[in-house]
């Protein structure tokens, strides 16, 4: 018994593994080579004044916002891809953790009879609110 549930678990895991780095490493791969153009500069300082906000550079957008519509494997593999410190990446993990996969989300909740737009919205708010308190009272300590 113990033998077949490690055999299971190995082929679940292998399985889940392979299912993730379809995601992350094309990811990884298309943000790794936009920072050699020009385009992901532009992308960054459209974005700055935002995520200035968060004490975030301008590109960490994306990850906040193929995380908050795609899921956060596509997070995680833009996130890899731009090499941010530890703070950064923490911010991000603290904002996406609460708003993220929000179409699929936002979907069921609503299929179980939730007030959809509300649940959105509250979503949405409080991520901004954390990304806010953490990015600027925490920003100082990294």
């Amino acid at each position: 018994m113990f033998i077949a549930s490690l055999k299971e678990g190995t082929f679940k895991g292998i399985k889940t593994t392979l299912m993730l780095a379809k995601i992350i490493i094309p990811i990884h791969i298309v943000v790794s080579i936009l920072k050699s153009t020009p385009l992901l500069d532009k992308l960054s300082l459209y974005f700055e004044p935002f995520m200035g906000l968060f004490n975030l550079p301008g590109e960490a957008a994306l990850a906040l916002v193929l995380g908050n519509f795609v899921n956060l494997y596509a997070a995680i593999g833009i996130i890899t891809g731009l090499h941010l410190s530890a703070f950064e990446i923490t911010t991000l993990g603290l904002m996406l953790s609460i708003s993220h996969s929000l179409i699929v989300e936002t979907a069921i909740i609503k299929s179980v009879g939730a007030k959809a737009l509300s649940v959105l919205f509250i979503r949405i708010s409080l991520s901004i609110a954390l990304g806010l308190l953490f990015g600027n009272l925490c920003g100082g300590l990294f």
